[in-house]
C-alpha cells in the first residue's frame, strides 16, 4: 500500500515538474514578446514623428528598399497588434499553468500527508 502512494507520488511529481518547465518556457515567450512590442513602439513614435512624405527605408537582408510611410506604420502596427495577440495568449497560458500546478502542489501534499499517516500506523502495530 505505501509503494502505491509512494509510485502516485513520483507520478504527481513528474507532471509537476513539467508542468514548471512548460511555465518557465512560457515567461521566456512573454518576455521575448514584451521586448518585441517595445522595439515595435520605439519604431512606430519614431515613425509618428515624420512629415508626411518623408522617405522610410526598410532593410531586407543586405539591402535597403524605399518604402513609403503610410506602409511603413500600416506594417509596424500590424507587427504590434500580432505581438499583443501573442502575448495575450501567454497570459492565458501562464494562468492555466498557474491553476496546473496548484492542482499538483495539493495533490502532493494530500499524498504525502496519506503517506505520513500510514508510516504512523505501521510504525504503531509494529
Amino acid at each position: 500500500m505505501a509503494e502505491e502512494v509512494q509510485r502516485k507520488m513520483q507520478l504527481e511529481l513528474d507532471k509537476f515538474k513539467q508542468v514548471q518547465k512548460d511555465y518557465q518556457r512560457a515567461v521566456s515567450i512573454r518576455q521575448q514578446l514584451d521586448g518585441q512590442l517595445s522595439e515595435n513602439t520605439l519604431v512606430k513614435d519614431e515613425l509618428d514623428m515624420l512629415k508626411p512624405g518623408a522617405e522610410v527605408f526598410k532593410l531586407i537582408g543586405p539591402v535597403l528598399v524605399k518604402q513609403s510611410l503610410e506602409e511603413s506604420k500600416q506594417t509596424v502596427s500590424k507587427r504590434m497588434d500580432y505581438i499583443k495577440g501573442e502575448l495575450k495568449r501567454q497570459e492565458d497560458l501562464l494562468q492555466d499553468l498557474d491553476r496546473k500546478q496548484d492542482l499538483h502542489r495539493e495533490s502532493l501534499n494530500k499524498l504525502q500527508q496519506q503517506f505520513q499517516h500510514m508510516q504512523v500506523k505501521a510504525a504503531m502495530n509494529a
